[in-house]
């Protein structure tokens, strides 16, 4: 899972990038309104973005105007002051997906961003299934026969990317895009070694991490 947050309060942002992160999600992190709609415009590989109103230089109401205008359907949560009903509603009008009033539970912004993602993905389960395979994106677990599979964080990430795109070539580049963050130096090899680790675990019974030579990796059932 690939997430942009836009809050120019430093504390609440590392805040938010601490919880995030041990919850398994890539995250990258913007403090004003122009990087936000900069970052938005040239990466389409976030999952969700959480966005702060009243951010400098751009408001954020102006930055999910511009997202919406390009068509995008990316899932968006919105952090508001709690008596700016106004705006909650004017965010809500110009496409946000959900809200929540600062200050705010960090337990409870997870299971929200677990559940828009859910819906950005067409899904309203927390529980993603590929023959015997069963992955719990709430709980990071990945069962096979019901038994779990013991996974590093990375192979979890790599594994959430190809059971969300099952049955459909995903690139190495696009794995690089959804699970690494800003300024993260993983190479094309790092990729394959991944790749290779994880088909020893996942590849038993009819499952298959198929190699596009040149192109990429597809999950499969054989």
């Amino acid at each position: 899972m690939r997430i942009l947050i836009a809050e120019d309060d430093q504390v609440l942002a590392d805040g938010l990038l601490r919880s995030l992160r041990a919850a398994g999600a890539a995250v990258d992190h913007v403090a004003n309104g122009s990087e936000a709609d900069a970052a938005l415009m040239t990466n389409n590989e976030f999952d969700l973005l959480i966005l702060d109103l009243g951010l400098p230089k751009l408001h954020g109401l102006e930055v999910l105007k511009r997202l919406r205008s390009r068509g995008s359907a990316l899932p968006v949560l919105i952090l508001t002051a709690a008596d700016s009903v106004d705006e909650r509603v004017k965010g809500l009008d110009y496409g946000a997906d959900d809200y929540m009033a600062k200050p705010f539970s960090l337990q409870e912004l997870e299971a929200r961003v677990r559940a828009l993602t859910r819906r950005g993905m067409g899904g309203a389960s927390s529980t993603i299934k590929h023959g015997p395979l069963v992955y719990d994106q709430a709980g990071r677990v990945a069962t096979i026969d019901g038994k779990m599979v013991e996974l590093s964080a990375r192979e979890l990430g790599l594994l959430e990317v190809l059971l969300q795109r099952a049955g459909r070539l995903v690139s190495k580049d696009q794995l690089v895009e959804r699970l690494c963050e800003w300024g993260e130096e993983v190479s094309n090899n790092a990729i394959e070694v991944y790749i290779h680790r994880l088909r020893k675990k996942i590849e038993k019974g009819p499952i298959r991490i198929a190699t596009v030579r040149g192109l990429g990796y597809c999950l499969e059932k054989i």
